[in-house]
């Protein structure tokens, strides 16, 4: 019975490992929020850069009626939304907001999962970009 157990303690660890593997995050990965501040000298830092993207996560309505300079719009809640991040180049660098910070917020979290090298989420959204005076778009 001592075997028994063994046995299976040892394959639960192997399995476990073996499950968990497929969902470590790259440690060198930058993923993080960022103030509306340090969003807009992101945006100044990188205005020739062909590999910085805007990245609007709200609806293509919410998006129509504002959005900051040269964003791209993608619909959190489009069904299609993981697959388009997906398909993404994970090797550039990304701003992504929405209205408040939460669809955004979640969005920065699937970008980790997918392995994204770098992404960046404006805290407050739009709301608290705009609230500190920041420019936009209509």
């Amino acid at each position: 019975m001592k075997n028994f157990i063994a046995l299976v303690l040892s394959l639960s660890l192997v399995i476990g490992a073996t499950l968990t593997g497929g969902c470590l995050r790259d440690e060198t990965a930058t993923i993080e929020d960022i103030t509306p501040q340090e969003a807009f000298a992101l945006i100044q830092d990188n205005q020739n850069n062909p590999d910085f993207v805007i990245i609007d996560v709200r609806t293509p309505a919410e998006f129509a009626g504002e959005h900051i300079e040269n964003a791209t719009n993608i619909n959190f809640y489009s069904e299609t939304f993981q697959d388009m991040l997906n398909n993404l180049d994970k090797n550039r660098t990304y701003l992504v907001y929405c209205a408040v910070g939460g669809r955004s917020g979640n969005a920065l979290d699937i970008m980790a999962e997918l392995n994204f090298k770098e992404a960046y989420n404006i805290l407050g959204g739009i709301n608290q970009w705009k609230s500190e005076g920041l420019p936009t778009v209509k």
